[in-house]
């Protein structure tokens, strides 16, 4: 059965909602990239914002261990924070123009970010701390990152084609996808395994703790899945930005894609929001919600 979708304007086309989570005041916080600002929307109420360096790029955003919001500036090759009353902080990791993307809330009480630019994994503490661990790659463009099941943390290296591992100590490990130049991008986690989206070959994989990838063809090869997120029932849903849909794949490997009311609303980040639906940022304006049956 098709879930119930309804869009919700947040900021004006220009303004590119990207990244999206949601917050310990029960709100969804989200980054407008085009604008420099980040968003807050209580389902029901009017969306407020506050601003940032308009040309920061704001992109991922999550709630961190902290009590605040956490977020990338790709642009201003920073790591912001933001408390939910609004105050801003930066934090300029040690490599010059490294490019932060991809940040996840870790195990062991910090945030782990991706820095495409420079093949690197960085770690900042909720004090602004940071440490950088290099890659054994060069142009691996490492992109999205998540907390995994076994205690370490979990990314994508869009060009290098592959899923690479960091544990605490910062040793990491590196894991071929079986299909070539498959570009994955968004990674989340659930209880047993890591879940990604391959933007260029049109699939979502699965890579177990011990390394072994499983991959499920879309039914639309050409959709371009960019994010994906577990929600409560074990499921895995992902944003179609090439083909203006979200999809959903169960742990067996089912797949179901649902389109979005609006034409073109290139979707990017996803989350599970505070209302137990699952939500979207669309980049031309707008949140999309995902009432699943």
């Amino acid at each position: 059965m098709s879930p119930d979708i309804e869009t919700h304007v947040v900021a004006d086309r220009d303004s590119g909602p990207y990244g999206i989570t949601t917050g310990p005041d029960g709100a969804l916080w989200y980054t407008l990239v085009g604008s420099g600002r980040i968003g807050r929307l209580v389902p029901g109420e009017q969306p407020t914002s506050h601003r940032l360096d308009p040309g920061s790029g704001p992109t991922v955003i999550v709630a961190g261990p902290d009590g605040a919001l956490w977020f990338t500036e790709h642009r201003a090759h920073r790591i912001g924070r933001i408390t939910t009353g609004g105050e801003v902080t930066g934090f300029t990791p040690p490599t010059p123009g490294c490019g932060p993307y991809g940040l996840a809330a870790g195990h062991d009480g910090a945030l782990w970010f991706t820095e495409i630019n420079a093949d690197r994994i960085g770690r900042i503490t909720t004090a602004g701390d940071v440490t950088e661990f290099p890659l054994p790659l060069t142009g691996a463009f490492p992109s999205a990152i998540t907390a995994g099941p076994d205690g370490a943390m979990w990314f994508t290296l869009n060009q290098a084609n592959a899923i690479g591992r960091i544990d605490g100590h910062g040793e990491v490990t590196v894991h071929p996808l079986p299909t070539e130049a498959a570009g994955p991008v968004g990674i989340c986690a659930d209880a047993d395994a890591l879940w990604f989206v391959e933007i260029a070959a049109g699939q979502v994989g699965r890579i177990t703790t011990d390394g072994h990838v499983t991959e499920f063809p879309l039914p639309d090869r050409a959709s371009r899945p960019h994010a994906i997120v577990t929600d409560d029932r074990g499921d895995h849903w992902f944003t179609e930005w090439g083909a203006n849909r979200v999809g959903v794949v169960t742990a067996d490997g089912a797949v179901e894609s649902h389109a979005l009311p609006e034409d073109h609303a290139e979707p990017h980040g996803i989350a599970v929001g505070p209302d137990g639906a699952v939500w979207i940022a669309l980049e031309t304006g707008a949140l999309a919600r995902v009432a699943r049956r």
